[in-house]
């Protein structure tokens, strides 16, 4: 790789690795699987940055190779997470209210296929349409259409919605 190539490389990283990582955290569900995950999407995309013609499209390459890398690194049973029945009750004090909201969303997301959860991630979190969606997972539209209404009604039994907009946890 040039040494153009490489000052390319670490710009990049510098300004974008917290959103990716952002991104590797919610499809693995954990931080520190994440972070792993990241590590390896970025060296992948390391090796073939070269390679890269239209700089603007280098986050959504990126973005690529975790989804594909958190699939086939479940299947190889890479990742120490392992999913239970029971969702561990977190206090949280006062207005923090965001915050407890943000970490049974995060747990319940673990319980999901790695495909519905990346689909609702990237959806969702990430913001993006069901045809970029489609086009970054490499399925159809449709797919992507089936794994959402899956994936959300999932966290629905999951996370359990009361009438009245009250939640609380499903603990079974």
């Amino acid at each position: 790789m040039s040494a153009g190539s490489d000052a390319q490389f670490v710009a990049f990283v510098h300004a974008r690795s917290a959103a990716l990582l952002r991104l590797a955290v919610l499809l693995t569900g954990d931080r520190h699987d994440g972070e792993d995950l990241l590590q390896i999407a970025l060296a992948k995309a390391y090796r073939s940055w070269w390679r890269l013609r239209r700089p603007e499209l280098a986050e959504a390459y990126v973005r690529r190779i975790l989804v594909t890398s958190v699939t086939s690194w479940r299947r190889r049973g890479a990742a120490r997470e392992r999913a239970t029945d029971l969702v561990p009750d977190r206090l949280v004090a006062g207005p923090d209210v965001e915050v407890a909201d943000r970490i049974v969303l995060a747990q319940a997301l673990r319980f999901l296929s790695p495909g519905q959860r990346a689909v609702l991630v990237l959806r969702f979190f990430e913001d993006l349409s069901e045809r970029q969606t489609a086009e970054l997972l490499g399925c159809s539209v449709g797919t992507v259409k089936s794994q959402t209404a899956r994936g959300l009604a999932a966290l629905r039994r999951r996370i359990g919605v009361m009438e009245g907009g009250d939640r609380m946890v499903d603990e079974t």
